[in-house]
């Protein structure tokens, strides 16, 4: 009897799985990207950025009937009332008359199968335009993202582990622009860029990317702030320490060691200024200090309701198709900083 229990223990014993061959090793990559699509608005940010990008760059590919620069030369009829008095014999007579007037351009015209959201008021497809802008807003947006993170990395990087002289220099002169009111200046280097445009120096198509680059030398001292923080606190850790002591160089241990430590805050924070950078290009638009006719950018198309109030009452697809844009941009981008932030620090959600 006592032999065949231990048989049976023995079988069992086989026939189980070990431990470790039940739990599933996953690396930090696969538990991040598992925490951000765990939560529903991270997915549906997502979803809105990848449609927005599909939409503006692979969306000219497809609709080819017009570009924006295309005028409908077809023309529209235009019909205005008037009203003829005169008297007879001391009877006074009034008389309507309809008066047709043919117009070279389609301009305001309703959506129609030619155009599917009309056109403006220069006879421009609006379709084609909110494409082609979108394409303007997200790569200006991307840019300006880009290069205010490489260089508020370098500055935060260096003030961050030199301290001392150099670290207060860099941070007084962050002090400084931070102080400085970003439209105003814009403004006055957009009042500069119509003299340059006008003499040739600077192409018309190009005026919003240099202004995006005077705002990005006035916005890389947040960026700045955040990774001389983070330096700090990391830069007497026990790996720095050893890192010292093997004799690496200063940029080495700048770069591989301490910046790579500080890249999910920084993604966090450029997720989320995308959405604020588009919204500030949407403004310099709007503001007349973008991009100017032939080209648009979706500030432009909404900046058409300044020249013409009527627009604003009576032709909504002229300019709201732009702004919805501009509000599933900016939504998707910060759904996605959300989700960013939790994934990377769980911790914060509770």
């Amino acid at each position: 009897m006592k032999d065949s229990q231990e048989i049976e223990v023995q079988e069992t014993m086989d026939t189980e799985v070990p431990l470790d061959k039940n739990v599933r090793l996953m690396s930090p990559t696969q538990m991040l990207v598992r925490r951000f699509f765990r939560s529903k608005l991270s997915i549906i940010g997502l979803v809105m950025i990848i449609s927005l990008f599909l939409f503006c760059f692979a969306g000219p590919l497809v609709y080819t009937r017009w570009s924006q620069t295309d005028i409908d030369k077809s023309g529209m009829l235009d019909y205005a009332t008037s009203e003829m008095t005169y008297e007879i014999n001391g009877v006074t007579y009034t008389m309507q008359q309809t008066l047709e007037t043919s117009k070279s351009d389609n301009m305001l015209s309703a959506p129609s199968a030619t155009h599917p959201l009309g056109t403006d008021d220069q006879g421009y497809d609006v379709l084609i335009r909110l494409m082609q802008g979108g394409r303007v807003s997200l790569l200006v947006s991307f840019l300006t993202v880009f290069l205010l993170t490489v260089f508020g990395v370098l500055m935060g990087g260096i003030a961050g582990y030199f301290g001392g002289w150099v670290d207060n220099v860099i941070m007084r002169i962050c002090d400084v622009l931070i102080c400085l009111p970003g439209i105003p200046i814009l403004l006055i280097i957009s009042a500069a860029m119509d003299g340059w445009v006008a003499a040739g120096m600077v192409p018309e198509s190009s005026r919003i990317y240099i202004l995006m680059i005077f705002l990005t030398f006035i916005s890389w001292p947040g960026t700045a702030r955040l990774v001389r923080g983070q330096i700090l606190s990391l830069r007497e850790q026990e790996y720095m320490v050893a890192a010292e002591a093997m004799g690496y160089s200063t940029s080495r241990k700048i770069f591989k060691h301490l910046v790579p430590n500080v890249m999910p805050q920084l993604i966090v924070q450029m997720s989320l200024s995308l959405g604020s950078m588009i919204l500030y290009e949407a403004t310099l638009s709007y503001l007349n200090m973008g991009i100017k006719a032939p080209y648009t950018a979706w500030g432009t198309m909404i900046n058409i309701i300044t020249t013409n109030p009527d627009i604003l009452e009576n032709h909504l697809h002229v300019w709201v198709p732009a702004g919805i844009c501009i509000v599933i941009a900016v939504l998707g981008f910060n759904f996605v900083g959300d989700g960013l932030r939790d994934a990377l620090d769980p911790k914060a959600r509770r």
